[in-house]
């Protein structure tokens, strides 16, 4: 059976995962967790590339991307899911069967943290577990391609 590729897109601030509000995101850092999102992709035939950025531009080109060099993608926005209608967008227009995922549950923070102007152009959202998270959407995202 053929390798998959697959993108794990993370947005701004994810860099300073393990860094920065550890007691909200933990204190594993974001080349930690990358390794063993790639160590589990593998596991389930999907070649992995992840890629990080805090600039918007940045995460819409890689989408673009997308359409032609990957089967399906992971995606961490950030706080870009509350209000960026260009990933939006981006998402949309490529064609390509989208996981969005957050290591926290958005619904139990702030009120402005709780709309994702994604959502609903993903084939789904696993929220709140933190770094399983990501493993739970190459589990699913490897069964929708």
């Amino acid at each position: 059976m053929k390798r998959k590729n697959i993108i794990v897109l993370l947005g701004p601030n994810l860099d300073m995962t393990g860094i920065y509000e550890k007691s909200i995101y933990g204190e594993e850092t974001i080349e930690s967790i990358k390794s063993q999102i790639i160590a589990r992709g593998e596991t389930f035939n999907l070649n992995c590339e992840v890629f990080q950025s805090n600039w918007e531009g940045a995460l819409i080109d890689k989408l673009h991307d997308t359409r032609n060099n990957f089967d399906g993608g992971i995606i961490n926005p950030g706080a870009l899911c509350h209000y960026s209608y260009a990933l939006r967008d981006a998402i949309s227009s490529i064609r390509v069967p989208f996981v969005e995922v957050h290591m926290t549950n958005i619904y139990s923070r702030e009120e402005f943290r709780r709309h994702s102007v994604i959502a609903d152009v993903c084939v789904g959202q696993i929220v709140g577990l933190g770094k399983n998270s990501y493993f739970l959407a190459l589990e699913a995202i490897k069964e929708l391609i």
